[in-house]
Order: C-alpha cells, then structure tokens, then sequence
C-alpha cells in the first residue's frame, strides 16, 4: 500500500498539494508517536536511569560547559541561505496557517500579517515543525529557530557522551564530546537556522535507539528506534540513507530470533515514510530544485565522475591548516588515522555479528549507514566541503570520524592510559587550531551573503515599525520578520498595483534591496540583471555596505514611479556576467590582492 500511495496513485502535482495541506498534520503524528514510544523507553529503563545519581557529575558539567565554548564564539544569525531562510518560511506557514509553503508574499493588513502566496519547499519538514511548535507554544518570533538549536547544541553532546560511553566508557564519552566540540563548523550551524544539529541529534538517538533494541529485543525498543529512523529521513535529504542500516538491524534481529516482533506502530511504519516519498516528487515537478545552474557544466545530480575531483576538495577542507575552512586539524588527523582500523573492525564484527556486544553489533551495521552517505556526498556534483556553502554537508562524516576514533581507541586501550593521551592531544590542536579559527571566523567571514542578511536584519531592528513595503528578490527574509515584502518580478509584473500602494501612502515608505557589480577595470556599480527595476523606479539610496571587493549591497527608497507601460530593464550585463566562474573567481583574487596593497 505504501508503494502504490507513493509512486504509483498520485501524480506529483497531487502529491505535492498532500504534502501541502497534510504535511503539517502527518508531522504531527510521527513526532507523537516518536514521544510516546521514547516515553514508554523510558518508563521501561527506569530502574536503570535512577542508578545515573550515584555516578559522577563531570559529564553534565563537561557537556554544558562545552556546549557554552559553541554558542559565545559565534553570533546567532541565519548563516547558509537559502536553507535556513526557507525552513523558517515553512515553520511560519505551519503555524499561521498549517500548511507546508514558503510565503513569497506577505502583507501587514490592518494590522493583521496577511501571507499571500507561496510553494511547497524541497527542504524535508522536521525542523520547521519543531520551529513551529515553539512558535505555537510561545508566539511567533523569528528566533525561536536560534532557541531550538541552542537546546539542540546540548542535547547533541549528550548524545555524544552516551554514543562514547556505550563503545567504550565514560572516558570514550569525554573524548567523543571533545572531538566534536574542536569543530569550528559545528560552532557556525550551532548558532546558526539551519537543520544540521538537528540531523546530528537524529542519527545518534537512532544509533543508541538501535544498541538498545540489539539488546533488547522488545516491541519498545523496535518502536522507538523504527520512528526515530523515520524522522531522521525527514530531517536532510540524504538521511533517507540511515534507514538502510535501520532495517538491516530489525530484518538480522527478526531473523537470528526466528520470529518477528509486530505492533500496530510496527505494522504502519511504512505508511508512514508516505510524507518523505510524496514529498520527493518536488524534484519530478521542478527540476531547479537541483540547482544544477550554481555549478555551470554539470548536467546530472551525481555521478561517478565527480568522485576524484571531490575527494581533492574535501580533503582540502579537513587538511587546511589556515582556519578558514572551519575545520578541526585534530579531529581530521586522529579521526582519518583511524578510519581503516574502523572499517576493518566494522567487516570483522559484521562477519561475527552473533558473537558480537549489542553495541558494537548494531555499531558495525551502522557503520553502512556512514559509508553510504560518504559514498553519495562524494558522487555528488556540488559535493565540495570546501565550498562555504557545502561545508556543513561534512558534518555528519566528521561525526563519523569521531565515532571511529573512540571505537579503535577502545579496542586498543592500554590500561586505560589512552583516553588521557588522546585528551591531552586534542586539547593541544583546539587550543593550537580550532580556537584561533573560531576568534577569526574567516570562514563566516568569506561567505558575505550570510553577513548581508545579517546587515538586513539590522535595517529591521534600525526601522521597528514594520509599516513598509520592502521589494527584494529575497522577500522570504523580510515577510519570515514580518515586514511587507514582494520580489522583483512582481514589482516588474504589478508595476501598477506599486503605484496604487504608493500614491494612497499604504505604506510609509518602499524600499528596494540591490546588489550592484564593480567593474575592475574603471570601477563603475551596475546593478545586477536580476536586481534591475529599470528606468520606471526612480530611487534614493538610504543604506550601502560593499561587502565583497567587486559587489556593493545597496537598500533605496522609492522616491517617484513613472505610469503607463512597464518599462522593461534592457541594458549590457556587466563584464563579471560575461566570464566563466574561474575567470571571475582570478579577477576578484587579483582586485583583492591589489585592494590590500594600495589600503592607505
């Protein structure tokens, strides 16, 4: 039935209007469930979990004063557009209307904020119910999203102290939580909208989930870490990858005990992986939703060919000694070290799974989960960690790296000495390495269209009455805080509904974001094609920053509009537009490294 509903009944467009209007409701449901069974775990492990007070108190206090170091490094804002900017859109729509759109347009009216049009994002629907869930429990804000990933900064160490303390003790737990807390990446997503840490927070509830139900066997145990697999799929794309190792682990329990464990959870748990598949088909309906265009010359998603060329890049990130790739070096040298003794370890338990601990059981098929999402970033065509945007994708390959390392150590531990070794060394490259990174963040830095919405967000806080109109091919940013907002396009399309608002002063003013191109050669701004309002639109620059040697951002107010027939904006593109990347990529470095000579 599952297959029929999700491949075969619907057509796309049907099934994106089901994930539109039932996507809300059918998150609902799985988060419920996921509670219920997570609550019943529980009670079940109770006896257990009140023995926890007679054991030491470091690693609560470990944990939140590592997850502090994350959080005052970095300043909370929305960091990889247009991801975080889009799940936040979503989580709004969830909670205005209960619906699963991006709003494109949105209008105070009367005092009452109106969202006008939208569509059905690509991004999976977990985190933004969660947004939309604090947004129902405390009132709409925009930061709630920062408050979600702050707890889920705590949480994830926790999970990585009890991943750690199940391979090999609490002195593999401490290291766990050290390794991870040596990555300036984790620190950036930790403060960041996105829904990294949440993946993060998933894979390892259902890893342990998973020991657990190796060990124990029970209908609890399979509900829990069945559900968790599930919302792991709707958290990232490719984490519908992890439910490989997830169903390997139920059918080889089932299989080795010669009977099946069945519940009514059990039973619908197919049905209920429905929102993934439907939602899916977005990439049937709109072949954009690759992005294939922000890498020119790639014509298909992933492949096999772009596997060398991505192993020379990522290994570009894990090995840059500079900081600016937000890597940890120590992480990269202890986790890759250990990497081929994991593998060997992960084949030699598989090949003696029955013989095998729980833990390192489920450990070992688990470790199939890693080696597929490895294996399909590294086949992927913008699979580049050292791409600013592309960096977070390494996050779940540095967990991987962590995980191997407390795995071999525990497997060679000489008398309980090692622990403090690999202690000693990871604290020597965070504070030679990660911590130096984190004070210079040349890795936010580099990627200005992060700090360009942050200068937007600062126009917001510099104009609080909200009672303006803002046209912007990002609208999504300025509705998400609500304020007016329409894209480009519509101004262009509905020039003449601008009018009606601007001659009835139904707003109290308009304003227009523009990126504008430097020409290198006589250092003429041109507004970018995309940008252009035309000749109609006549502006008043009100707010400038150049953020990049050859870009200036630029917010102007609309002083007049011309009526009659839209002027359509016709003009040259700019020398930039003209070249490929690598030729623009050499002459914003050689207009850089001439701008530093010649600073005064």
């Amino acid at each position: 039935m599952a297959v029929i509903l999700g491949f075969v009944t619907l057509t796309p467009g049907q099934s994106l209007l089901a994930v539109i209007y039932g996507g809300y409701w059918a998150m609902l449901v799985l988060t419920g469930l996921f509670g219920w069974a997570m609550l019943k775990v529980v009670l079940d492990s109770w006896p257990g979990l009140a023995a926890w007070r007679k054991n030491p108190r470091w690693p609560a206090v470990l944990v939140i004063s590592c997850g502090l170091l994350l959080l005052v490094h970095e300043a909370y804002g929305f960091k990889i557009l247009m991801d975080e900017v889009m799940l936040l859109g979503t989580s709004m729509s969830m909670h205005f209307d209960k619906t699963v759109v991006v709003p494109m347009r949105g209008h105070d009216i009367q005092g009452a904020f109106q969202l006008m049009a939208g569509q059905l994002d690509k991004r999976p629907l977990f985190q933004p119910f969660l947004v939309s869930l604090l947004h129902d429990l405390t009132g709409y804000r925009p930061e709630n999203v920062f408050a979600l990933n702050t707890v889920l900064t705590f949480v994830l160490l926790t999970l990585t102290y009890l991943t750690g303390n199940r391979i090999g003790g609490r002195g593999a737990g401490a290291l766990a939580v050290l390794l991870l807390t040596s990555l300036p990446l984790l620190a950036q997503n930790a403060t960041g909208g996105g829904f990294e840490l949440l993946n993060l927070v998933m894979i390892l509830s259902t890893l342990l989930l998973g020991m657990r139900y190796m060990g124990k066997r029970d209908g609890n145990s399979l509900e829990a870490f069945g559900l968790s697999g599930i919302l792991l799929a709707q958290t990232r794309y490719e984490s519908v990858l992890f439910l490989l190792p997830v169903g390997l682990t139920v059918l080889w329990v089932w299989w080795n005990d010669r009977r099946p464990t069945l519940t009514w959870v059990v039973v619908a748990m197919p049905l209920l992986l429905l929102p993934y598949a439907l939602h899916n088909k977005v990439f049937d309906v709109r072949a954009s939703s690759w992005e294939m265009a922000s890498q020119p010359g790639h014509n298909r998603p992933f492949a096999f060919a772009y596997v060398p060329d991505n192993i020379a890049h990522d290994l570009n990130f894990f090995f840059n000694t500079t900081g600016e790739h937000s890597n940890s070096l120590v992480l990269s040298i202890l986790g890759f070290g250990a990497l081929l003794f994991f593998v060997l370890w992960a084949f030699q338990t598989l090949r003696k799974l029955r013989e095998a601990p729980p833990a390192q059981a489920a450990l070992a098929i688990f470790a199939l989960g890693f080696a597929a999402h490895t294996l399909l970033l590294l086949c992927y065509f913008w699979g580049k960690f050292d791409d600013p945007v592309i960096r977070r994708l390494s996050l779940p390959l540095n967990l991987t790296l962590v995980i191997a390392l407390v795995t071999v150590a525990a497997e060679m531990n000489w008398r309980g000495y090692i622990w403090r070794i690999l202690a000693v060394l990871v604290g020597a490259g965070f504070f030679a390495h990660s911590l130096p990174a984190m004070a210079r963040h040349g890795y936010s830095i580099e990627y200005y269209v992060g700090r360009e919405m942050d200068w937007r967000r600062k126009f917001i806080v510099a104009h609080p009455e909200r009672d303006y109109l803002f046209i912007d091919n990002n609208s999504i940013i300025w509705i998400t805080h609500l304020v007016s907002g329409t894209p480009v396009k519509q101004a262009l399309d509905q020039k003449g509904n601008i009018i009606f608002n601007f001659r009835n002063h139904i707003f109290s003013a308009i304003y227009v974001f523009q990126r504008l191109s430097i020409d290198p050669d006589n250092g003429r701004a041109t507004v970018q094609s995309d940008d252009d309002l035309g000749l109609d639109y006549q502006l008043e620059t009100v707010w400038e920053r150049r953020f990049t040697p050859l870009t200036v951002s630029r917010i102007s107010r609309v002083v007049s509009i011309r009526e009659g027939p839209t002027t359509p904006p016709v003009r040259p593109p700019p020398l930039l537009e003209k070249l490929t990347p690598a030729e623009r990529e050499k002459i914003r470095l050689d207009y850089l490294d001439n701008f530093i000579k010649r600073l005064p």
